[in-house]
This record gives structure tokens, C-alpha cells and sequence, in this order.
């Protein structure tokens, strides 16, 4: 549905325009690593070694080479702490422990999940503020954002009550499609504010970037998903700063 894509160039975006940025990677795939032109196979300390206290974020973090943010990467090392962290002490928690001792340092964190609920989205939640849901305008789609907001609605009453849903992110739309009008419609109708003015239209070059190790809106700037994902860093750099106030 996007997720990786929209973490990626939405913390390229970001630091573009001045913010510290740290991009949290909690899937074992590690896209988020590569899309941000770190090699995930030559790390000497990821994520994992964070949740399980063997490394600290100063000592795990690594700098985009192309995208001016930090990194905490994840390579396939981290699939092994899923089964490690059942048996740890505060193991939902972990990772908000860890970034907590840093969060001056940064004007966002954004921390991208697996696909699945697992103990690994679990710390994400736990240590989010605010979740953005990219989804496709199509009727498969909405029956997951049903599943995801009463997820989120459990972590925010049992583990996090600082959780909530900043908003909805439209991606991968095409206009020429009558469907996904129809369900933009809806979901503007149904969640109001909450779903972004931005909307992230199918585009090729975001999909070649990854393979170059570049985030799309440094890739090609002027292509028109580029251009989404810079008006979209414009609109959350607004919304957070109205959320705080």
C-alpha cells in the first residue's frame, strides 16, 4: 500500500526542508534501509541489536548518504527478535525506551512497520505519537483501515493513550479510475480533517528510486510523485505543529 515508499520520501522531504529527521526501520525486508542507500547485508549494528539492549541509538543510527536523515536500519537479523522478545521484560515498549533518551535530537521520527500485526509494530505503536495510514482508494483497502483503526483504537486504551491517527495518506491514485474517486469520496466523507489534501498519484519514477538506493523526491524532483510527497512533508510540518499547539 505504499507504507515504505511514503516513509522514505516523506523523511528525504523533511530534511529537504531543514527538519532532523530519524527514519526508524522495523521490518525484517529492511526496504526502508536500501530505499535510503544503506547496504542492509554490510551492518554491523541494526534495530535488533537495539531491542535487545545490545546498542544504543547513537551506536546503531546511520546516516542516508543521499537523503541528509538518520537511519536505525533493520536487516534480517531482526526477524530473530520477534521470538527474542516474547520472553523480555517491557518487551512492547522497548524501542520507545530507547528512543526516548533521544528525542530532542529530532523534529520527527518516523517509524516504518511490518505488514502484519507483530511484536514489532507492537514497539512502533507504543512508541508513536500518531500513526499516518497510506492506503489505495479500493474497496480491499478499506476493509483493512476498518482492521488498523480498532487496532489502534486497543494499543491507545491498554499501552499507548498518547496514540492517534494523524491522518490518511491517498496514495498510488489514479484519477482516470472511477472507483477510486468513488472511495475517496468516502473516506473524505467518513474521517473529514483526518484524511490529507495531498494526494500521491501513480507515478513510475517513485518506483524505479528504490533500485538506485535514492528516495524518490530526490530522484527525480520534478517528477509528479516527487512533488506529492514534497507538498505532503509541507502539510504534516503544519499539522504536527497545530497538534502541539
Amino acid at each position: 500500500m505504499g507504507k515504505t515508499t511514503t516513509t522514505v520520501n516523506l523523511a528525504a522531504a523533511l530534511a529537504a526542508q531543514g527538519q532532523r529527521t530519524l527514519l526508524v526501520d522495523l521490518d525484517p525486508q529492511g526496504n526502508a534501509t536500501m530505499g535510503s542507500g544503506i547496504e542492509k547485508r554490510g551492518l554491523k549494528l541494526s534495530v535488533y541489536e537495539l531491542l535487545v539492549q545490545l546498542a544504543t541509538l547513537p551506536e546503531a543510527r546511520v546516516a542516508s548518504p543521499s537523503g541528509k536523515y538518520d537511519v536505525l536500519p533493520a536487516n534480517r537479523e531482526l526477524a530473530g527478535a520477534e521470538v527474542e522478545l516474547v520472553d523480555l521484560v517491557h518487551r512492547e515498549t522497548r524501542l520507545k525506551q530507547a528512543l526516548a533518551v533521544h528525542q530532542d535530537e529530532y523534529d520527527f521520527v518516523l517509524i516504518d512497520c511490518p505488514p502484519s500485526l507483530s511484536m514489532l509494530t507492537l514497539n512502533g505503536l507504543c512508541a508513536a505519537h500518531g500513526v499516518i495510514i497510506p492506503m489505495q482508494c479500493e474497496y480491499y483497502a478499506l476493509e483493512g483501515l476498518s482492521d488498523l483503526v480498532n487496532t489502534i483504537k486497543k494499543v491507545h486504551a491498554n499501552l499507548n493513550q498518547d496514540l492517534k491517527v494523524i491522518g490518511l495518506l491517498r496514495v498510488m491514485f489514479d484519477p482516470r479510475n472511477t472507483l477510486s474517486n468513488h472511495v475517496s469520496a468516502q473516506l473524505e466523507q467518513h474521517f473529514g480533517d483526518k484524511v490529507f489534501k495531498t494526494i500521491v498519484p501513480r507515478n513510475v519514477r517513485l518506483a524505479e528510486a528504490p533500485s538506485y538506493g535514492v528516495p524518490g523526491v530526490l530522484f527525480d524532483k520534478a517528477a509528479k510523485g516527487a512533488q506529492a510527497y514534497l507538498a505532503f512533508a509541507d502539510e504534516m510540518i503544519t499539522r504536527v505543529k497545530n497538534w502541539k499547539e
